[in-house]
């Protein structure tokens, strides 16, 4: 196998990344030097949601798996990239509207939802999100896919004041499946071959309920 290509899907991660609505915001700051210590070192602090990350099922449930206890498979597979390009703030994307798209999905492979939301990303904007119909969520899971993301901050409708949302019907969907969500993708348009090889592999945090991911798309052949 040779890897021809590598794309980015992450975020940048610093005090400017764009969190969930009161999440910890990143803070980053200079804690050794090479001209006082003989070496660089950063201090860094941020949420286990922070930039693009993905969700572990205990992220809604407390009976389910932590971050450290999925297996690492479901990290790594062969990417569907599911357009929905199109979809307007607070739409939810349907079953029959990608009904088409998702007729040779596969168990196991990784099913990335590109909206086009990431153009909104760091404005007010970014959390009026399109959001995935949670029966859309529950074919794809009979399917034998356990694996989703989306190039939005929220697979479920993010709540505010004047949208109470439904209490993320998805994330609780997908969590009693032991099933993982990526959020926060970006450059999904960037993947113009077929049958990507998708790795979003978290940081090993022992007990909780996420971890920020590099996420990449890989040309093989």
């Amino acid at each position: 196998m040779e890897i021809v290509r590598v794309v980015d899907l992450s975020r940048i991660i610093d005090s400017e990344t764009q969190v969930y609505p009161g999440d910890p915001v990143p803070h980053i700051e200079q804690h050794s030097t090479v001209r006082r210590d003989g070496f660089n070192l950063m201090s860094v602090s941020m949420g286990s949601q922070s930039g693009t990350h993905v969700d572990a099922p205990f992220h809604f449930d407390d009976s389910t798996l932590k971050i450290d206890e999925i297996p690492l498979e479901r990290f790594v597979g062969r990417g569907v990239i599911v357009d929905c390009h199109g979809v307007g703030a607070r739409e939810a994307v349907t079953y029959e509207s990608v009904a088409s798209q998702i007729e040779a999905v596969r168990p196991d492979d990784i099913v990335l939802f590109k909206t086009g939301w990431e153009a909104h990303y760091g404005l007010p904007t970014y959390f009026d999100n399109p959001f995935i119909d949670s029966k859309l969520i529950a074919a794809l899971l009979v399917r034998g896919v356990l694996t989703f993301g989306l190039d939005a901050i929220n697979i479920d409708e993010t709540p505010d004041s004047d949208h109470p949302g439904e209490g993320f019907p998805v994330h609780h969907l997908i969590a009693a499946a032991s099933g993982i969500i990526c959020e926060n993708l970006c450059n999904l348009e960037a993947i113009t071959f077929a049958d990507p090889v998708i790795s979003i592999l978290p940081l090993k945090f022992v007990g909780i309920d996420g971890a920020p991911v590099r996420a990449v798309a890989m040309e093989v052949r």
